[in-house]
């Protein structure tokens, strides 16, 4: 068969064949009496090894060894075959991401183009003062994508930079939200923490529903970081009440972030359809507490408003626990001047 016959069959040029045969990969067997060359059956069975071989990723260097080298083992080149596409799928893959967050960002000339790529590798970068610099740019004319925030403020460890970062998302208001509903989700538990405190600095309705539903989540530091939240924005209402209270007298209880859950009970039994439970949460759990726990839940009654409050405090004035007396004694005294 000539040469462009093969061609049109094997779907593989001739000057492709012509380039095989001047590495040696494939040599037509035969010549015709007008000096063209003809490949035998056999040829072209090895031309079609060849473009097999190529179809996995193989240079033709690696095709020739694996067609000629009757010592040559497939498995490690596999191996490095397979290493080498998941580097070039993450590549194309990271490509792919930084064109549809430029895309996303709507830029109006290659100027923004340029800005937009500047601030994408400054938020990617190993020093933290940069990517805190890039958070705050976002001030600027030029806003960074959204899903790039999301994406740093869920993995980003240092103090400042993650500040600037959950402020830079609040500006997008409820854009980010959808994201950080997966990090909320997330089986890392540092994500989980860093998608709450991200949620509770969005403000708007739909931050503060995404807020109570993480209350019930199986995660206890996010359940104590919403409850926080949903607290100092006076946004429970009915929904999430109890477990938000509860959570809350637990922080006391247990003298994690005490201070501010009992800032943030003061803020929940304000609202009168709240001010009992609140209070007898609170008297509910003296019983079993220990010594110290005891005193910050007698401390925590101060700022609760209501009849049920001020008779636990008359009683907790009478404790043995001769700390807990005075403070509950001086609470009683404040409220009736």
């Amino acid at each position: 068969m000539l040469i462009g016959e093969v061609a049109r069959r094997s779907g593989v040029s001739a000057r492709m064949l012509r380039h095989y045969e001047s590495l040696g990969l494939v040599r037509p067997t035969g010549r015709t009496e007008a000096g063209y060359r003809e490949y035998s059956s056999e040829d072209i069975r090895r031309i079609f090894h060849i473009e097999s071989l190529r179809s996995l990723g193989l240079s033709l260097r690696e095709v020739g060894s694996a067609l000629d080298d009757p010592g040559f083992t497939p498995s490690g080149l596999v191996d490095d075959l397979v290493r080498r596409t998941r580097e070039r799928i993450a590549s194309e893959t990271e490509l792919l991401t930084r064109l549809q967050r430029i895309g996303a960002a709507d830029p109006a000339d290659w100027a923004d183009v340029l800005q937009t790529v500047a601030l994408l590798h400054a938020l990617g970068s190993e020093s933290a003062g940069t990517r805190q610099r890039a958070a705050l740019s976002s001030a600027d004319e030029t806003p960074m994508p959204v899903d790039a925030l999301v994406e740093a403020v869920l993995s980003e460890t240092d103090t400042n930079v993650a500040g600037a970062l959950r402020w830079a998302l609040a500006r997008s208001g409820d854009a980010g939200l959808p994201l950080l509903a997966e990090g909320l989700g997330s089986p890392v538990a540092g994500v989980r923490e860093r998608a709450v405190r991200a949620v509770a600095e969005v403000p708007g309705d739909g931050a503060a529903a995404l807020l109570r539903d993480a209350l019930a989540s199986p995660d206890l530091a996010v359940r104590r970081r919403a409850a926080l939240a949903l607290a100092a924005r006076g946004a429970l209402g009915g929904r999430g009440a109890a477990g938000a209270v509860t959570t809350l007298i637990d922080m006391i209880v247990e003298e994690v972030n005490d201070v501010e859950a009992a800032d943030a009970l003061a803020v929940l039994a304000g609202d009168p359809a709240l001010t009992d439970q609140v209070a007898a949460g609170l008297v509910d759990r003296l019983d079993a507490a220990g010594p110290s726990a005891r005193r910050r839940l007698t401390e925590a009654l101060a700022d609760v408003p209501g009849s049920t409050t001020t008779r636990a405090l008359a009683e907790l004035a009478r404790d043995d626990d001769r700390a807990v007396a005075l403070t509950a004694a001086y609470i009683l005294s404040r409220r009736e001047a």
